[in-house]
């Protein structure tokens, strides 16, 4: 008797490859959005932008403490009674992107603040205005110093991917669970799962190694930037 169908593995194989692509679009869609507004919410926190600090002070609290899955339940059971209806992918994305944003908001806002305040005060006697300080000098530097706790959220975020199946996404766990209860192929099942979330989580190690080389390329970033001002070179003493 054999222990693996591989007749049944193979007919399976383009659920799993189809639910994986769909883990995948829906994955990075939250997380360049978490980034987005993880990188705004971290300004309005920094420069203590009145009001808007409290509102995102709220929401970042709110996110943070609860869990994904509450969440896209609400955003997926609950709106629809107030008749706002989303759909299951856009509300993933949504989902995914709001308790990201919240995690880079801090990840970006601990970078911001790790910078030395003389550093501001050095590019404005230089004759920079406010924007070009941030812009030029500071922003370069604190992106450096957010790399890793960066990569760490993307991760995390990736792997609450997970959780998609509760809103009835065929991501790749909703894709096992569901063919496991129909077909009681428990073994081929979870050998296509052990197949398909190596490659899952590789790009996330693979945005690690990325990543890890783009701190580097922020530091030169930074050299450059703090030696040109408005087109024109800074004299070199």
């Amino acid at each position: 008797m054999e222990l693996l169908r591989w007749d049944i593995i193979q007919s399976y194989l383009p659920l799993y490859r189809d639910a994986m692509f769909l883990t995948l679009r829906i994955g990075w869609a939250g997380i360049f959005t978490a980034i987005g507004l993880g990188f705004v919410c971290a300004l309005i926190r920094h420069f203590r932008i009145p009001i808007l600090d409290t509102v995102v002070s709220l929401y970042i609290e709110l996110f943070r403490n609860t869990p994904l899955l509450v969440q896209l339940f609400f955003l997926y059971f609950g709106l629809p009674k107030i008749g706002l209806e989303i759909p299951a992918e856009p509300c993933g994305i949504l989902g995914l992107a709001l308790l990201g944003g919240a995690y880079m908001a801090e990840t970006f806002r601990s970078g911001l603040e790790a910078v030395e305040p003389i550093q501001m005060e050095s590019a404005l006697s230089l004759g920079m205005t406010r924007q070009q300080a941030v812009l030029h000098v500071i922003l370069p530097q604190a992106v450096s110093i957010s790399v890793p706790a960066f990569v760490a959220n993307v991760i995390f975020l990736l792997k609450e991917t997970s959780v998609f199946s509760a809103i009835s996404l065929m991501d790749l766990m909703f894709t096992a669970k569901d063919l496991i209860g129909l077909y009681y192929k428990t073994l081929e099942c979870l050998t296509l799962l052990l197949f398909f979330l190596p490659d899952h989580s590789a790009s996330g190690l693979r945005t690690r190694r990325f990543l890890g080389k783009e701190a580097s390329v922020c530091r030169l970033w930074g050299l450059m930037c703090s030696l040109t001002y408005d087109g024109k070179n800074f004299p070199i003493l």
